[in-house]
């Protein structure tokens, strides 16, 4: 009992930080500059630079009607997953103070872009959300079958593009830019840095030299029986998981014994347990 309060208060306290990462990202980083990285965040950032409404209350509106949406068309559930997010996210923009860190608006943006991306993964990870334009992408998935990944991109397509109207082509470009630092910051939070390959290799003629090089120098070798789908041959095929300091020199070794080697090569976000822990 103690453990699950423990786990329940962690859960709000990154639930909290990434909210106010969030919110310092906008008030420092994007605000000041008029820079709209998408989103409802970004909307605000727009609406405050041509009408001059404060965008912590751009924001709580947005995302109050967003609220609404979910609660007519995604149900209670829903809805109550993304209640605390979408309320707390301006509250929090308006409580935190909004300066330029920085004269530079590329180095704005990137910092800007580094922190909204590091946020949204905190609250992926505990599986939260701020609501705002995620929502539209929900109600399209679950009533027209339409992909939410490819929606959300194209509102925050047209919210980068607004950038155009509203502060000219560099805001735009830096807009781009603060979105694609925001995507590799994701990424990486995400995976961190326990990237690994999986490389599957079959041979006609080498094969068990390559499993006994495999066995010898490597940790982690598994064997598969598999059948060619055209010949309906039954084959060996051998599973390995190597570092990316390690990938090279182990696809030498294996053209070495057998050049004509079949390999194939995917990349494995986490590995839990074995040789690498976790």
């Amino acid at each position: 009992m103690r453990n699950i309060k423990q786990r329940s208060w962690t859960k709000v306290l990154v639930f909290l930080a990434a909210l106010e990462i969030m919110a310092i990202a906008i008030n420092f980083f994007y605000g000041p500059f008029n820079i709209a990285g998408g989103g409802s965040t970004g909307i605000s950032i727009l609406i405050e630079a041509v009408w001059g409404i404060d965008r912590s209350i751009s924001v709580f509106v947005i995302n109050t009607a967003m609220l609404i949406l979910a609660a007519i068309f995604l149900g209670k559930k829903v809805t109550k997953n993304i209640l605390a997010g979408s309320l707390l996210l301006p509250i929090l923009m308006e409580i935190t103070p909004s300066f330029k860190i920085t004269d530079d608006k590329l180095m704005a943006v990137m910092l800007g872009g580094a922190l909204m991306g590091f946020g949204i993964s905190l609250l992926y990870r505990i599986d939260a959300s701020s609501g705002g334009t995620t929502i539209p992408p929900m109600i399209l998935k679950k009533y027209f079958y339409l992909s939410p990944t490819i929606t959300l991109t194209i509102i925050d397509t047209i919210v980068i593009v607004a950038n155009i109207f509203v502060d000219g082509m560099d805001a735009f470009l830096l807009a781009i830019v603060s979105q694609v630092v925001a995507t590799i910051t994701m990424h990486y939070t995400e995976t961190g840095p326990d990237k690994k390959y999986q490389i599957r290799v079959m041979s006609n003629k080498y094969l068990g030299q390559i499993q006994d090089m495999l066995k010898d120098e490597y940790q982690g070798l598994t064997i598969y029986n598999v059948t060619g789908g055209y010949s309906n041959e039954e084959r060996k095929q051998l599973l390995t998981i190597v570092d990316p300091r390690e990938y090279g020199p182990l696809i030498s070794k294996i053209h070495k014994i057998d050049k004509d080697a079949f390999i194939i090569t995917e990349n494995v976000a986490k590995v839990h347990g074995g040789r690498w822990g976790i």
